[in-house]
C-alpha cells in the first residue's frame, strides 16, 4: 500500500510519461483521485491517488487551454514536466509512444495487459501488414481516438452530437503524411460519421480561425432539405472547441488550402 511518505519522493522520467499516457487518455473532469485508472497507477507506483492526481493536474496547468478556461489545475508542475511538455510539442508521436511504453511497462509488471480495451474500437485489420505491425497500429490510433474523444467529451464540433459511438476522431493532416502527428489530438477533430466523411472529402472544411467553411460543390444542393440541416447550416459558423489539445490552426490551414478554401 502506498504511503504518505512514497507519495513525496520525486518523480522519474518514465513515472511522468505513465501519467502522461493517463492525462492524455481521460477528460480533465476525470482527473481526481477516484478514478479508477488514477488509483490503478498510484497503486503500480506504490504512491497515493491524490499524488498521481496531483501530477495530472500540474500537467493541466502546462496546457493553454485549460489554463484560458480559467481551470488552471495546481501550480506544481516541475521542471521535469515543463521539460517534456516541451518535447511532446516538438515531437508528439515520439513523446507519446515511450509515454505509452512506460506506463505498459508499470502495467506488465504488476500482471495487467495496459490498454487492453483499446482494441475493441480500432479500425479493423489491414491487407499487407504482418499481424504484429497491423496490431500495433490499430492501439495507435484507438489511443488517438481516446485522447481526441476525451478532449471534446465525445461531442461532435460542428454538429454537437454527443455520443461515443457515434463520433469519429478525424485526423486533420492524414495518418499517411506527417509520422510526428499521428498521435496528437492537435491533429484532430471530433465529428459526427457524415461530417467526417464530408470533411475528408472536401466538402466542408474549419479554417484556422475555427469557422466551417461548405464547399461550393454543395451550395446547388440548398433545396434537399437534409443537406441544407446537416452541412449548409453550418457554414460560417464557429466549431464547439475542446476543453484542451486545441486543434493547430497550422493543420487547419493544410486541410484548407488542400481543398481550394484558401491559398
Amino acid at each position: 500500500m502506498a504511503t504518505e511518505a512514497a507519495a513525496h519522493v520525486n518523480w522519474t522520467r518514465p513515472q511522468t510519461l505513465a501519467a502522461l499516457h493517463i492525462y492524455m487518455q481521460l477528460p480533465f473532469g476525470q482527473l481526481h483521485r477516484g478514478n479508477p485508472k488514477i488509483k490503478q497507477l498510484a497503486e503500480w507506483m506504490g504512491r497515493t491517488p491524490s499524488s498521481v492526481a496531483m501530477k495530472l493536474t500540474n500537467l493541466a496547468s502546462l496546457d493553454p487551454l485549460i489554463v484560458a478556461s480559467g481551470r488552471a489545475g495546481l501550480k506544481g508542475a516541475s521542471t521535469l514536466d515543463r521539460s517534456i511538455w516541451t518535447e511532446l510539442q516538438q515531437n508528439w508521436d515520439a513523446v507519446a509512444l515511450e509515454a505509452a511504453a512506460d506506463y505498459e511497462h508499470l502495467a506488465s509488471s504488476h500482471g495487467v495487459k495496459a490498454d487492453a480495451d483499446l482494441l475493441e474500437d480500432a479500425p479493423p485489420l489491414e491487407e499487407g501488414r504482418t499481424r504484429n505491425a497491423t496490431v500495433q497500429v490499430r492501439v495507435n490510433q484507438a489511443r488517438f481516438r481516446k485522447a481526441v474523444l476525451a478532449s471534446y467529451n465525445a461531442t461532435c464540433c460542428i454538429s454537437g452530437l454527443c455520443h461515443e459511438k457515434l463520433v469519429i476522431a478525424s485526423h486533420i493532416i492524414p495518418w499517411s503524411e506527417d509520422t510526428k502527428n499521428r498521435l496528437n489530438p492537435q491533429n484532430g477533430l471530433c465529428l459526427s460519421a457524415l461530417h467526417d466523411r464530408a470533411y475528408d472529402q472536401g466538402l466542408i472544411t474549419v479554417m484556422p480561425d475555427f469557422k466551417v467553411r461548405v464547399s461550393k460543390q454543395l451550395k446547388p444542393s440548398a433545396g434537399d432539405g437534409f443537406i441544407t440541416e446537416s452541412l449548409l447550416r453550418f457554414d460560417d459558423q464557429p466549431i464547439q472547441l475542446p476543453e484542451r489539445f486545441r486543434p493547430s490552426p497550422e493543420f487547419l490551414a493544410s486541410h484548407a488550402r488542400r481543398f481550394g478554401f484558401m491559398r
